[in-house]
């Protein structure tokens, strides 16, 4: 990275200063002025997620796992087998999402 050596100086009046305040996420105004005037994108925050729909997910996740393994070593036959495997799997994806949005 290169050494920053160059300073620039602005007059803000100070409801100028507090709302840059409270839009700053970031601990170093400076840090984030610079960014937004460099056009550099900043990190969202990770959206805190329900830990119920968290547990249900890795249920899911682990049994599309088991379905897999379950194709690779069995080769079965016919795909009815998979398919009602996935038809189950995507009921139970369609139950969380409806849960989600009452």
């Amino acid at each position: 990275m290169q050494k920053r050596a160059k300073s620039i100086k602005i007059r803000v009046s100070e409801d100028e200063l507090a709302a840059m305040r409270e839009r700053c996420d970031r601990p170093m105004l400076a840090d984030w002025l610079r960014d937004l005037a460099l056009g550099v994108s900043k990190r969202k925050p990770v959206p805190k997620a329900d830990p119920e729909l968290l547990r249900q997910l890795a249920a899911i996740g682990n049994n599309l796992n088991q379905l897999a393994r379950w194709v690779n070593a069995t080769k079965p036959a016919s795909a009815v087998e998979c398919s009602a495997a996935l038809i189950a799997l995507g009921r139970e994806l369609e139950a969380i999402r409806d849960s989600q949005n009452p």
